[in-house]
């Protein structure tokens, strides 16, 4: 095989290996670098499908390799900081409620559910422009923005970390994540065929929101954007 068509898959592994560093950061009990990892996770996701596109390294392999690596980028390091977050949790952490415990299982509805997306869009030939329930990156970016907002104090906004460490917001997430997951929601995809503002209208609409946002709220504006990519898939 030539070294080109191991490009993409090399970034893949790199995809791969942020991952295992993002799950290690939770068990060491830094969330932010354990978000860090993850964000750097998807930075890779989205090089090793350009590169696949340039270099035209699109290969069987590579599109399984992608699909394990983003299970454990994606899947397993956004779920074990749910995990944690859960047993951190208001209700969960009440000195009288240890009993209650068991519901930190919730937080594996994420891995499982991840995984359940990947093999679906492994099989599905349409989802090349557009998707089919919320890709499982979006997903995993919404879950590491939550202890960065929260743990590097980036707001004076105590309401914040009270919903972050909500149980029952923490347990929504879960159930919620993982149904839009595995939904059959029609979502837009930010992939330009060119630069016309007839054809991507809405994919310049929502970059030009999102970069208001970011610019307004930083960090904060990273759920926002999630919401709002599903809220735009839905509506428009």
């Amino acid at each position: 095989m030539k070294i080109k068509q191991n490009i993409p898959n090399f970034i893949t592994i790199l995809n791969l290996t942020a991952g295992c560093f993002s799950i290690v950061s939770v068990f060491n009990n830094d969330f932010v670098a354990a978000s860090i990892f993850i964000f750097i996770a998807a930075v890779f996701d989205f090089l090793d499908g350009t590169f696949a596109r340039i270099l035209k390294a699109k290969t069987p392999i590579g599109k399984q390799l992608d699909s394990l690596a983003d299970v454990v980028s994606f899947g397993v390091a956004p779920g074990m900081i749910v995990y944690h977050l859960l047993l951190k949790s208001s209700f969960i952490n009440a000195p009288d409620n240890s009993a209650f415990q068991f519901l930190v299982i919730a937080a594996f509805l994420i891995p499982v559910f991840s995984a359940i997306r990947l093999a679906k869009f492994n099989l599905d030939v349409n989802q090349s422009d557009s998707f089919v329930g919320l890709p499982v990156p979006a997903n995993a970016i919404f879950i590491a923005s939550l202890p960065i907002i929260t743990d590097l104090n980036l707001f004076d906004y105590v309401w914040i970390n009270e919903i972050v460490y909500n149980t029952w917001f923490l347990l929504a997430l879960c159930i919620i994540s993982s149904y839009l997951l595995i939904s059959k929601i029609p979502m837009f995809a930010l992939k330009f065929k060119n630069l016309k503002w007839k054809e991507n209208q809405l994919r310049f609409v929502f970059l030009i929101i999102c970069v208001a946002l970011l610019v307004i709220f930083q960090f904060l504006a990273i759920p926002m954007i999630i919401i709002l990519y599903v809220l735009f898939s839905i509506l428009v």
